[in-house]
């Protein structure tokens, strides 16, 4: 069968979900026993999101094979249940590097290299052969940015030679827009949405559906408004309103329709019978809410707190596991640099530190990491929060006043952690970390093997940093045993103190593997922990 495609655009301003509304759509497909799969751009001139910033971008999202991906490719793992690969984050630099190097060898032929058709062509060929090589029924292609801006203009105008090509039951565009409501007059405005789509169409893109975001239920009136300014029938403006969950997206899309209108739109006659696949889904959903008189009080002191989606994927991974014992999770952020009374953090039901990298803030996790210690609150260190969980206590227990992180203190007299061996002689720093899946081999009757029920794990990783060897002995005579490695032996991947209530460190991001309905096992175990009060 020829793949079919899904254009999902945004219109008005950025933030408005496209990226819950491409899963939700593609969630709906996948329900549908079609074989579905999800592409991002994005239209900036980073090769990708390696060296962005999070606070500005939000969390970069590591794939199983290594790729730096916007977050958007995390909420198609979640949704679907299924690894995406670092493929399916098509950006600007990429797209123009690859023409670049073709016209340097000589591959054009003398031709003058141009926008169109050479660019388009090339984010044309980057669509096709995902869906080729991974024979896909759907593709669900989310275009960042909005219409209108200058960046998004070659990608929109693949879309719409795409939409040519493959005919009218070939393509779909879905705009994701706006229709805010002032409290002044209690009215649903529709002009950012009609105005919104009439840029669209000025580039020659007709909307199929409209995936409107409002914090109430659109009204019919709204809904006809908005269908006469924009040549879009009634029933295809859907009402994208507050959910509790945004995995409840899709069952408030499949209500209004969308799937008949999809199947429609495509020629394809009649839906596949789904209940069995949908009652899964939707147990899974009904477990992500509803909790609120079951609380779990999370403290997360990091770095990076001042935006939530810089650590979108713990937050998601954490409240996974909540779900998983019918618990909601409370998460207070707490800005590492910031905190100063330490006894606050009693007040809390477990403690987590999530990645990071630099100076900024370290001492403050130092602490905490030393307070969760010294209180027997439950505490997970996630690889900056693994790193300094282990100087924490080489400096409280080992007494090594000057433990540090080489990366911290680079003359540090005991480097507890040390730069990689092979990161010695690297100078760039886009795509130059150890990155992506690697097997963990875990030490038997360690708590560790208790949490995975296994010797041997594969988990990704981003850092450039590691747990220096010579130390370890000190450690594990003094109460701290190194629970799984990797490469050999070579790198520490886990720490754990046995007689502390829960008290583990990883190397690795095991955020990036957890799935609703699918916690990963150690936000489990640090969840679980955090859940037993002690009276």
């Amino acid at each position: 069968m020829q793949t079919k495609f899904i254009f999902v655009t945004g219109g008005v301003m950025s933030g408005l979900g496209k990226g819950v509304t491409s899963s939700s759509i593609a969630k709906l497909l996948q329900l549908s026993d079609q074989k579905v799969s999800c592409i991002k751009i994005d239209p900036y001139l980073n090769y990708d999101a390696g060296t962005m910033n999070p606070i500005a971008h939000g969390e970069v999202f590591v794939t199983e094979d290594g790729g730096e991906c916007d977050m958007d490719i995390g909420n198609y793992e979640r949704f679907l249940n299924q690894d995406i690969l670092k493929s399916h984050n098509i950006t600007t630099a990429q797209v123009y590097s690859s023409v670049i190097d073709a016209e340097r060898k000589g591959e054009y032929l003398g031709a003058c290299v141009q926008i169109i058709p050479h660019i388009t062509d090339e984010i044309k060929n980057r669509i096709r052969k995902v869906a080729e090589d991974e024979k896909l029924d759907f593709l669900i292609v989310e275009c960042g940015g909005t219409v209108g801006d200058i960046e998004s203009l070659p990608f929109l105008e693949a879309l719409r030679e795409m939409k040519v090509e493959e005919g009218p039951q070939g393509v779909i565009f879905v705009h994701v827009t706006l229709a805010p409501s002032l409290d002044v007059v209690g009215e649903q405005k529709t002009k950012p949405t009609q105005h919104s789509v009439q840029e669209l169409r000025r580039i020659g893109i007709q909307a199929d559906f409209l995936a409107v975001r409002c914090s109430m239920p659109l009204e019919e009136k709204t809904k006809k408004k908005i269908a006469m300014f924009t040549n879009v029938t009634t029933k295809d403006v859907l009402s994208c309103h507050d959910a509790k969950s945004i995995f409840e997206v899709p069952q408030m899309l499949y209500d209004q329709g969308i799937m008949d209108s999809i199947f429609t739109k495509f020629g394809k006659v009649g839906m596949v019978n789904t209940s069995a696949n949908w009652d899964k889904w939707n147990k899974i959903a009904e477990t992500m809410v509803n909790h609120e008189d079951q609380k779990i009080k999370i403290a997360m002191v990091g770095k990076y707190v001042t935006l939530a989606d810089s650590y979108v994927s713990v937050n998601h991974a954490l409240k996974h596991a909540g779900a998983e014992i019918g618990k909601s999770i409370d998460i207070d952020w707490i800005d590492s640099e910031l905190i100063t009374n330490y006894d606050e953090l009693s007040n809390y039901d477990g403690i987590l530190i999530p990645g990071g990298f630099g100076i900024r803030g370290s001492e403050g996790i130092i602490k905490t990491a030393n307070y969760a210690r010294e209180k027997n609150i439950p505490y997970l260190g996630i690889c900056f929060g693994f790193q300094l969980a282990a100087i924490a206590f080489a400096r409280n227990v080992l007494n090594l006043e000057d433990a540090n992180s080489t990366e911290i203190k680079a003359d540090a007299k005991n480097p507890i952690v040390d730069l990689l061996p092979e990161q010695k002689d690297i100078s760039d720093m886009g795509g130059s970390l150890r990155l992506g899946a690697n097997e963990v081999i875990i030490q038997s009757q360690t708590n560790a093997e208790k949490i995975y029920n296994s010797t041997k794990i594969n988990k990704r990783h981003r850092h450039r940093y590691e747990i220096n060897k010579q130390y370890i002995p000190e450690f594990e005579k003094n109460g701290l045993i190194f629970s799984a490695s990797s490469d050999d032996g070579k790198r520490m991947e886990m720490l754990e103190i046995p007689e502390h209530k829960f008290y583990i460190g990883v190397q690795f991001h095991p955020e990036f593997n957890s799935r609703p309905g699918f916690p990963e096992k150690v936000f489990s175990a640090f969840i679980k922990a955090s859940s037993e009060k002690e009276f």
